[in-house]
């Protein structure tokens, strides 16, 4: 491994240029954790939460996804006062279009006015005069998505968003997006375990659309003791660390998101940017999606040994 590889691992993961004209590297961080219990209110060490993202940079990591809602805005203005003034290579995303009540409670909210007025909003607590990728948080049924999408074009052209992303989408809906606006990325859930939306990721590769899987390590049963993702792991490699591993490899437009409040799970994270996957060890973990064979420990032949690249 090189000392840049061991000093800024995300590297390692490649890059893409968002909207073809933003680069990042595809290894980001998720910065929803670094709030208190239920996405609500500050985190129990606030310092650390600030050493966290700083240590994000260290590492390599160019794209930071937050929201309005996380927190609310506790995640934002937390990433204004461990980074800004912002490096130039480092991307944030925010979104707005949920709102919360209360601890664990997301409501969707699209009324063009609110997410405009959320809009200001995070420029004022993020402390950016543009934000580079703002994503629709969900789509709102009682408001047409016209207005939805509407609104932030208008608010792209009035030079205060650079980019248009969207959340939680079916290709009808990306395409129907797509017909009102330029959108770069969408925003689902995906992960090893759950593939639920992979025609979705197929639309976004064949049309260069970034695709942001949330909960991109969210393996479930596949990672339980002596479960077949754990006895994979047992090689060179945790089951997170193959879980991102597979996805990026899965496809070049996947720009994982891994989110952690602390600094020792952010560094096993983004060294899985490191890891390379034969042909044979990749297959292995796509087949583990499927339910546990009699013999899961059968598993282990097909990955031999992980390598670090």
């Amino acid at each position: 491994m090189t000392t840049q590889a061991q000093s800024r691992p995300a590297a390692a993961s490649g890059e893409f240029a968002l909207g073809g004209d933003l680069p990042v590297h595809r290894l980001g961080y998720g910065a929803m954790q670094i709030c208190g219990p239920g996405v609500w209110g500050d985190p129990k060490d606030p310092d650390e939460a600030v050493r966290v993202l700083r240590r994000a940079v260290e590492l390599g990591i160019t794209f930071i996804d937050t929201a309005d809602s996380y927190g609310p805005f506790v995640s934002e203005t937390l990433i204004r006062r461990a980074l800004h003034p912002y490096p130039d290579d480092l991307v944030i995303a925010t979104k707005a279009g949920l709102t919360r009540p209360g601890p664990g409670d997301w409501r969707t909210v699209g009324r063009p006015e609110y997410l405009r007025q959320q809009l200001e909003l995070s420029l004022r607590h993020l402390g950016v005069d543009r934000i580079d990728l703002f994503q629709l948080h969900r789509i709102d049924p009682k408001v047409p998505l016209a207005d939805q999408i509407g609104e932030l074009a208008l608010l792209q052209q009035e030079g205060k968003i650079r980019h248009i992303g969207v959340s939680e989408v079916s290709v009808a809906g990306l395409k129907q997006a797509g017909k009102i606006a330029d959108i770069v990325s969408v925003q689902n859930q995906y992960n090893l375990a759950n593939r639920s939306a992979e025609d979705v990721l197929e639309y976004a590769e064949a049309n260069n659309i970034a695709f942001i899987p949330w909960f991109p390590m969210a393996t479930g049963e596949l990672a339980r003791p002596g479960g077949p993702l754990d006895d994979l792991a047992r090689t060179d490699a945790s089951p997170s660390q193959l879980a991102l591993a597979w996805l990026l490899r899965r496809s070049p437009v996947i720009l994982p998101i891994p989110g952690t409040s602390s600094v020792a799970h952010l560094e096993e994270n983004t060294a899985a940017a490191t890891i390379t996957l034969t042909d044979d060890e990749y297959a292995a973990l796509s087949a583990v999606s499927a339910p546990a064979p009699a013999n899961p420990r059968g598993l282990r032949s097909l990955l031999p040994k992980l390598s670090r690249g």
